[in-house]
């Protein structure tokens, strides 16, 4: 049997898994589907299943060394492979569930190139890990992404949980005067948002968690943005995975700096209010 896949690179193979998720999630959408339960109030659809089984069949064909971790079938493949291969079928389900289009098919292999599809735009965003990231659209040529913050959009994810609580939630930076007077939020609860940052759709994106940089809802979209040029770092500016975690991603060091200001000045009310509270006690 020939591999349709030889001569593909790391590129091209998470790209044409991503396409692959995002024919499935594409084709089920608007379907009654089965739900399963996850806890906690989440779930996965027939969808999320039948997505990642088609990135599987692409990435077991281009790829057959490698391991793969996927969001609903956990490790997979070869045991203790070099390389691995991080998949999220479909981030966004909840969205998805009720018709809402706001969805992404990430790609990612550790440590190098990945892929976000976009399964209703048609839009397929790639890097190849290192120093350039683009997009191809409905199948034309690739365009390189090219951050900006002009539209000062920044998405802000509201889903919990909040384990930087109460130092930082991410309800409290849209409130804050300094915010409204540069930014305006949006609220699409997908990375496919990280994506967009990379494409210049919006200025920033902030989110609470632990380390992300491995997580197989983040680790396309951080590597996207790295390789776009955008700035990206935990919440409180330190390297991803160093302190606190969190995500904040953003299109320029400007945007960056500010957005980390007020999060730390935010962070220090909390520490200064938590002192008063055990001295008062």
């Amino acid at each position: 049997m020939v591999n349709s896949y030889a001569g593909y690179d790391d590129a091209a193979v998470a790209a044409a898994g991503a396409r692959a998720g995002a024919d499935v999630v594409r084709a089920l959408y608007g379907q009654r589907l089965d739900r399963v339960d996850k806890g906690a109030g989440d779930f996965a659809t027939t969808a999320d299943l039948a997505a990642e089984k088609a990135i599987l069949g692409v990435l077991r064909a281009a790829r057959p060394d490698d391991a793969v971790v996927g969001e609903e079938g956990g490790e997979q493949g070869a045991r203790g492979a070099a390389r691995q291969w991080l998949v999220d079928p479909l981030c966004g389900t909840l969205n998805y569930a009720v018709g809402n289009m706001a969805v992404a098919v990430n790609v990612a292999l550790c440590g190098g190139a990945a892929a976000v599809a976009d399964p209703f735009s048609g839009e397929v965003f790639r890097t190849d890990g290192e120093a350039a990231a683009w997009v191809r659209r409905d199948g034309g040529d690739d365009v390189p992404l090219v951050p900006t913050s002009a539209s000062g959009l920044v998405d802000v994810n509201l889903d919990p949980p909040f384990p930087n609580a109460p130092g930082f939630r991410a309800v409290e930076l849209l409130a804050r005067p300094e915010f409204a007077a540069h930014f305006r939020p949006r609220v699409v609860s997908t990375t496919l948002a990280l994506a967009w940052v990379a494409a210049g759709k919006r200025a920033a994106y902030v989110t609470d968690g632990g380390d992300l940089s491995g997580s197989v809802h983040f680790a396309a979209g951080i590597a996207l943005c790295r390789a776009a040029g955008c700035v990206v770092t935990g919440i409180d500016g330190a390297a991803l995975g160093e302190t606190c975690g969190g995500l904040v991603a953003a299109a320029d060091h400007e945007t960056h700096a500010r957005l980390v200001s007020m999060l730390r000045r935010s962070a220090a009310v909390h520490r200064v209010a938590a002192v008063e509270h055990v001295g008062e006690a």
